[in-house]
């Protein structure tokens, strides 16, 4: 199997580079790379021509449109059976090609199977999917503890990290993604280009009947946000984009997507508390130091660190709370305008 790896950039050359070294020490060879400018000022060109004898690599530079829509552009330049999307702040470990080679093992299709158009020809055992994320060794403490965050069951990273989507049915996410050629041929790319693009998009790919999983040994190393700063941005545009994505699909939004915005406000009511009631401000603050606790304990006992699970208290507050007030904010603009997905910003910059 021959797969194209569609990388969109974003004025992050540096990460670039990384992103391609480690895909130079991939076991399983058998891929082209494809980088799609996205209107960068700060241009990757030098990087990808570094690793022209290296790599199996096209650069291309488009106008600033999004990430969605550099996929796209890429899909449509694409000459491998399986197009593979990574961001390009991740680092790919060296058994991934093979891990996904193996899992993608064609099995005979069959005539008038959905999404085959009636084809009997052979078929991957899946049709799209995605895969988890880990913090690399090398990652600082800030980074592991924004790793731990996004796939702790402590937050909403339980969420993301889970094997089916709350539904019942795998929903693959953009930053570790893999979908056949038939796929794209048969639904096209995607239909928005940022603010829950990828959401809709396996939307409409289980919609037309394609099996889609999840492939826990093809992990990648997702580099993030450097700083709480820049996760917390990152994640309210998170709770947007669950928002956004309500507005075409109603049934997607789901009470447990409420969660991190009901925590949020409970978090802004507890020192309203204080001049209410001490016994019920005692037990609010109570229930914060208990969930802290929770996540101190977890994070350290699987970070082998007790500096990497103090920082994961502020990460996972920090997830939640912006996740939580994207949600917030968005739905209050969803009930005032309630028709029509939201993408504004005349230069687009990338939210992981």
């Amino acid at each position: 199997m021959f797969f194209s790896i569609i990388i969109p950039v974003f004025n992050r050359p540096d990460e670039l580079r990384e992103l391609l070294v480690s895909l130079t020490k991939q076991t399983y060879q058998q891929f082209e790379v494809l980088v799609i400018e996205d209107g960068s000022v700060d241009k990757a060109d030098g990087v990808v021509a570094a690793f022209a004898n290296q790599l199996d690599i096209r650069y291309f530079y488009k106008e600033n449109s999004g990430q969605g829509f550099t996929r796209n552009y890429g899909f449509e330049r694409a000459r491998g059976d399986y197009f593979v999307i990574f961001d390009s702040d991740a680092l790919v470990p060296a058994h991934y090609f093979s891990v996904v080679c193996q899992r993608l093992a064609g099995q005979p299709g069959l005539a008038g199977q959905p999404g085959l158009a009636g084809s009997a020809q052979t078929r991957p055992a899946l049709d799209a999917y995605g895969g988890p994320d880990a913090a690399h060794p090398d990652f600082t403490p800030i980074q592991k503890a924004i790793s731990y965050s996004m796939t702790s069951p402590f937050t909403t990273g339980g969420i993301r990290g889970r094997k089916k989507n709350l539904g019942g049915t795998y929903h693959p996410r953009s930053f570790n993604m893999g979908l056949s050629r038939t796929v794209w041929e048969t639904i096209g790319g995607y239909k928005l280009s940022r603010m829950g693009e990828d959401i809709e998009f396996a939307i409409r790919i289980i919609e037309n009947g394609f099996q889609t999983g999840f492939i826990p040994e093809a992990f990648i190393y997702h580099k993030r946000r450097t700083n709480f700063g820049q996760f917390y941005r990152q994640l309210r545009f998170f709770g947007r984009a669950r928002i956004n994505i309500s507005r075409y699909y109603p049934s997607e939004l789901k009470l447990v997507h409420a969660i991190p915005a009901l925590f949020t406000l409970f978090v802004f009511s507890v020192p309203v508390w204080a001049f209410i009631s001490s016994v019920l401000f005692g037990i609010a603050v109570g229930i914060l130091v208990f969930i802290a606790l929770l996540i101190l304990i977890d994070a350290t006992r699987k970070e082998k660190s007790l500096a990497v699970g103090l920082l994961s208290v502020v990460a996972a507050f920090v997830q939640l709370t912006g996740y939580g007030m994207g949600f917030l904010t968005e739905g209050w603009k969803r009930l005032r305008e309630p028709t029509g997905f939201r993408e504004t910003g005349a230069s687009i910059d990338y939210p992981s």
